[in-house]
């Protein structure tokens, strides 16, 4: 009788995965294609910026002209990541399918003007676009939608990074702080590599990039190097720091502008405009667009923040500046690319003032930063093997452990959900969004200054 039940289990379990076999594929390869059309595209615009850098002073226009493309055709996309996440836990009408060609549209002008932004927030948007097509379509339960939503996040992010097994774990832990949402496991692991193998037979090329520091140059083995463990122990604190900076005053911005400015078109001209200000209070367009590359060989970017001399001590405060503006004031595009600039610059930085290595403290402070800021210290540390190879893998660990605890309760996502809480505190509820969380905290501060 045992046999039997166990025979009908694995039956159960073979035909579960060839349901999700079944119903990932297609929107796997259409998300793939999407992503890799989006990063041709995005090359090319970011190439004709370079070649006309006159187009800098139209980005208050490009500003005004996605507030209203969103204003009339967005409805809720406007939302973007954060709409994906919160259809995951309470379906409300579904994600629209026009998240896709808005979000691709808009991100390619944000770019092509100069914005500081990202490329994952695009790939996801589309990815939970065309999940959310296809659940229509095929008319999935509640169930079934909320994986294929996830399956769609996984197919993105991987295809945009080249980084399949962070992409499936990725969608699975970004949507709860503290948890892992394991019911989603195959439909994602399918999803990603797929959508990353299409993107790659597109002819698209990931950046590739080498950490030269092993573990037995002068240093010797990792188990008797504990001075070098200390000092990525205390450069993780550091990265978790400038995540929770980067989360608060981007959403900062995004709030007080609209407290402050009756006529909500401007929000993104006064952005765009700083923007140039910036530029040339600088004298550098080093933090316009991706920041993989610079226009400039030698610029300030994420490839040379791998080199020693390859930045400035306050880069990665620039690049900080520049996209929580551009992102804060309504422009389109992702965080996460700005973060890997800004924590590979500022693990740079760290690494000269401690006379620790440079090219591995870059890799370090690339995917610590990104964990504080997303809450996804598990799919950072498996980006940093898949990006920079496994030699370094307790490193990595510790670095994004470490900036997950000490970017404290706060995150580039407002819809995400504390699952368990970092700390033991009765205020810090389950199932509480980072935004009620946000909202409370004004609420005590703006308590105490009144009292």
């Amino acid at each position: 009788m045992q046999s039997i039940k166990l025979k009908l289990e694995q039956l159960s379990i073979a035909n579960y995965l060839v349901k999700w076999a079944f119903l990932v594929t297609p929107l796997a390869i259409a998300v793939g294609s999407l992503v890799a059309l989006f990063l041709w595209l995005l090359d090319y615009v970011t190439v004709l910026r370079w070649q006309n850098n006159w187009l800098l002073f139209l980005l208050p226009f490009a500003g005004i002209a996605i507030y209203f493309l969103y204003l009339f055709w967005g409805k809720k996309t406007d939302a973007g990541n954060n709409l994906i996440i919160d259809e995951i836990h309470e379906p409300d009408g579904g994600v629209p399918a026009r998240i896709a060609p808005l979000v691709l549209f808009s991100t390619l002008v944000t770019h092509l003007f100069g914005g500081s932004a990202g490329r994952e927030g695009t790939a996801v948007q589309m990815g939970g676009g065309m999940a959310g097509l296809f659940g229509r379509l095929l008319k999935l339960n509640p169930h079934d939608l909320r994986v294929l939503l996830m399956a769609g996040i996984a197919a993105g992010f991987a295809a945009v990074f080249g980084t399949p097994v962070t992409g499936t774990v990725f969608a699975m832990e970004v949507i709860a702080i503290g948890s892992i949402k394991y019911d989603a496991l195959i439909p994602c692991m399918i999803a990603s590599l797929i959508a990353d193998t299409v993107c790659s037979s597109w002819g698209i090329h990931h950046t590739i990039y080498t950490i030269h520091f092993t573990k037995n140059t002068g240093v010797g083995y990792f188990e008797m190097n504990a001075i070098l463990i200390a000092k990525v122990a205390l450069a993780g604190i550091a990265f978790g720091l400038v995540a929770f900076l980067f989360g608060e005053m981007q959403h900062s911005i995004k709030s007080y502008s609209n407290q402050l400015i009756k006529h909500k078109w401007l929000i993104p001209a006064l952005g765009g405009t700083i923007v140039i200000g910036l530029s040339y209070l600088l004298n550098t367009t080093d933090y316009l667009g991706l920041g993989v590359n610079a226009q400039n060989t030698s610029g300030i970017s994420i490839v040379n923040a791998f080199n020693e001399g390859g930045v400035n001590t306050w880069s990665w405060f620039w690049k900080l500046l520049f996209t929580v503006i551009t992102l804060g004031t309504g422009f389109k595009g992702g965080e996460v690319t700005p973060l890997f600039f800004i924590g590979a610059t500022l693990g740079n930085t760290i690494a000269w003032i401690s006379g620790a290595p440079i090219d591995l403290f870059a890799a370090l402070g690339f995917i610590a930063v990104f964990a504080g800021a997303t809450n996804t210290p598990l799919a950072c540390t498996i980006m940093g093997v898949e990006l920079f190879g496994g030699e370094h893998i307790v490193y990595y660990a510790v670095a994004c452990f470490i900036a997950y605890y000490f970017s404290g309760h706060s995150g580039i996502y407002s819809s995400q959900r504390i699952g368990v809480s970092k700390i033991r505190s009765e205020a810090i509820l389950a199932h509480t969004t980072l935004k009620q969380l946000r909202d409370k905290r004004k609420n005590k501060i703006s308590k105490h200054h009144n009292n």
